[in-house]
């Protein structure tokens, strides 16, 4: 079976987050798989930290070392559906990635994004929550 993951729950397993133990749980045996605009998303939460100054550019290189052994499959996904959804929902177009994936590959979706998570519902999407 495939799951999607989203940004959010990359993140909180790659930096030790308090939700990594359940994430692995529950992402146990699936074949996960997420938009190619993953990479960025990671790029980005990590600038987002350092000028929070929560992280330090070696914490954050060793986390991408731990990403980097995370088996995923990286797709495409259609840009006209993204922005349908992502003005449809007024949410922006890497959250709205993910439904489309979602939908794409007609799989559940795990986020620790509540919004995100609100959106798939109403795209009856089946969530998994944290």
């Amino acid at each position: 079976m495939s799951l999607i993951v989203d940004t959010s729950v990359i993140i909180s397993v790659i930096t030790n987050e308090i939700h990594k133990k359940k994430i692995i749980k529950l992402t146990k045996g699936e074949e996960l798989i997420a938009p190619v605009s993953l990479h960025w998303e990671i790029a980005n939460a990590f600038s987002a930290m350092f000028k929070r100054g929560v992280i330090s550019l070696e914490q954050a290189k060793e986390a991408i070392k731990y990403y980097s052994q995370i088996k995923l499959r990286l797709v495409e996904v259609d840009l006209d559906k993204t922005l349908e959804i992502a003005f449809k929902y007024n949410i922006y177009a890497y959250d709205a990635y993910f439904i489309v994936c979602a939908k794409q590959f007609k799989s559940k979706l795990i986020s620790l994004d509540k919004g995100l998570i609100w959106v798939a519902k109403q795209n009856k999407i089946t969530t998994l929550e944290v």
